[in-house]
C-alpha cells in the first residue's frame, strides 16, 4: 500500500457516477431482464477504463473501477452468491425518530439507495455461483489501469456484517451461523482481489452508521458494539492469511444527506474501526456531521505503522469546497497522525447504487479535482524542505 512520503497521496471511497445508459441496463437486470450479456460486459469494460482514466487526470493517485457494474455496494452479491435466490418485498426504511416523514420526502425525489423491490433472502446454504463476474472486476480494472497509468488501485467489497444486515437470512438457524456463512463465502472474493494486485477495500458502514438503526438506538451501546464485535471478528477471520498492508476499511454513518442525528460519536466505536485487521482507515471527515471528529485522533492513537484517510470532501451535496479548506482539513490531520500516515480521502461513495444520483456528475469529477488541488497545496505546507512535484 502506497504512503505518503513525498507529498499527499490522494483517493476516495470507491463508488463513482454510472453513464446513464449503464445505469438502465444494470436496473433492467435487477428486473431479471438482463438483455444482451455481452453487450453488458463491454459496456462495462469501456465504462471503466473511461473511469480510470478521467480519476488520473483530476489528479487522484489510488484509484478504483467505480462500482461500476455492480447494481449497488452491497446487493451485488445476491447474484453471485447462491443460495440469495430469495426476495423479502418489505423495503427497509430507516424512520428517523427526530423528523418524522423525512425519508419519505427524501424517496420523493428519486433518490433511493437500493432497489424498490426490496431485499434479497438468503434462502439456501450460501456458495459461489457466479465467480466471473469477480473476474470481469478485476480484470476490467488491471487493463484499464495500465491504460491511464494510474499510481495504485482498489477494488471495493462489502463486510460481512454489512451483507447480514442488508441481506434478510431465511435458512440458517441463528444469525451467528448465518455471519460465519458469510464469512466463508466472502474470503474468495478477498483474495482474488488481493492476488491479482490490488487493494483491498472493505465496505462496513454497519461498524459505525447502524449504531443509528431502528434495531439498536434505543437499547445500550454495549448491545450494539456486541453485535459489531462479531462483524469484526467474521471478518477478520475472513481476512486471515491477507498482509494488513494490502487491506483498507471503509466505514461511515450511512451516505444520506439527512440529519444524522443518532449517528454514534466516533470516539464511542473507533475500538471498533481499529480491530480490523487493515492497513489504512477510511472514516468520513468531512460532512457537517462528523467534521469536528478529527480531534478524536489526537486522544486516540493511530496505531504505529497503519494509515488514516479522512474524508477532506462531503459526497452528500453538490457544493464544491474551496481547495484551500481541503488543505486546511488535511493539515489539521497531519498535525495528529503524521504526513506520511495520511491520505486524503472522501467522505464516502458518490454513486452508492444506479439507483440514486444525488450529486450532479459533472460536479463530482470537480469535487475531485478540488481534492487534488487542496492536496497539492497542502504537501507544499507539509514538505516546506523541498520542492514539491505532484502528478
Amino acid at each position: 500500500m502506497n504512503r505518503s512520503v513525498e507529498y499527499i497521496l490522494t483517493t476516495h471511497a470507491g463508488s463513482l457516477p454510472r453513464p446513464p445508459d449503464l445505469r438502465e441496463m444494470l436496473k433492467m437486470r435487477e428486473t431479471h431482464d438482463p438483455r444482451d450479456q455481452e453487450a453488458f460486459e463491454s459496456h462495462v469494460r469501456s465504462a471503466v477504463a473511461e473511469c480510470v482514466a478521467h480519476q488520473v487526470a483530476c489528479g487522484i493517485h489510488i484509484v478504483s473501477d467505480g462500482e461500476l457494474g455492480k447494481p449497488n455496494f452491497v446487493m451485488y452479491v445476491a447474484d453471485r452468491l447462491r443460495g440469495m435466490e430469495g426476495w423479502d418485498d418489505a423495503l427497509y426504511v430507516n424512520h428517523d425518530p427526530d423528523f418524522p416523514g423525512y425519508e419519505e420526502w427524501y424517496a420523493a425525489r428519486g433518490t433511493a439507495y437500493f432497489s424498490p423491490r426490496g431485499r434479497p433472502k438468503c434462502i439456501g446454504p450460501l456458495g459461489w455461483k457466479d465467480e466471473n463476474a469477480l473476474h470481469r472486476d478485476i480484470a476490467d480494472l488491471q487493463v484499464a489501469v495500465a491504460a491511464a497509468g494510474a499510481e495504485e488501485a482498489f477494488i471495493p467489497s462489502a463486510s460481512i456484517g454489512t451483507i447480514a444486515q442488508q441481506v434478510v437470512n431465511g435458512y440458517y438457524r441463528s444469525y451467528e451461523e448465518y455471519v460465519a456463512a458469510i464469512a466463508d463465502v466472502m474470503r474468495l472474493e478477498y483474495r482474488a482481489i488481493v492476488n491479482a494486485g490490488f487493494i483491498l477495500q472493505i465496505d462496513a458502514p454497519g461498524i459505525t452508521g447502524q449504531r443509528g438503526w431502528p434495531e439498536f438506538r434505543d437499547r445500550p451501546l454495549e448491545d450494539f458494539k456486541r453485535t459489531a464485535r462479531l462483524w469484526v471478528e467474521a471478518l477478520n477471520y475472513a481476512l486471515r492469511g491477507i498482509p494488513e498492508d494490502r487491506v483498507r476499511l471503509h466505514v461511515c454513518w450511512g451516505n444520506a444527506e439527512a440529519p444524522h442525528t443518532r449517528d454514534a460519536p466516533l470516539r464511542e466505536v473507533v475500538d471498533l474501526v481499529l480491530a480490523v485487521n487493515a492497513g489504512a482507515y477510511s472514516v468520513e471527515a468531512a460532512n457537517p456531521r462528523h467534521a469536528h471528529e478529527w480531534a478524536v485522533w489526537r486522544d486516540v492513537k493511530l496505531p504505529d505503522g497503519k494509515i488514516l484517510i479522512p474524508g477532506v470532501i462531503d459526497n452528500t451535496t453538490n457544493f464544491v469546497e474551496h481547495p484551500d479548506l481541503v488543505a486546511e482539513r488535511i493539515v489539521r490531520f497531519a498535525g495528529v497522525v503524521g504526513r506520511e500516515n495520511l491520505i486524503a480521502g472522501v467522505d464516502c461513495g458518490f454513486g452508492t447504487s444506479a439507483y440514486s444520483e444525488r450529486i450532479y456528475p459533472p460536479v463530482v469529477w470537480g469535487k475531485l479535482r478540488t481534492l487534488a488541488e487542496g492536496a497539492r497545496i497542502a504537501s507544499k505546507i507539509l514538505w516546506p524542505e523541498r520542492p514539491v512535484v505532484v502528478n
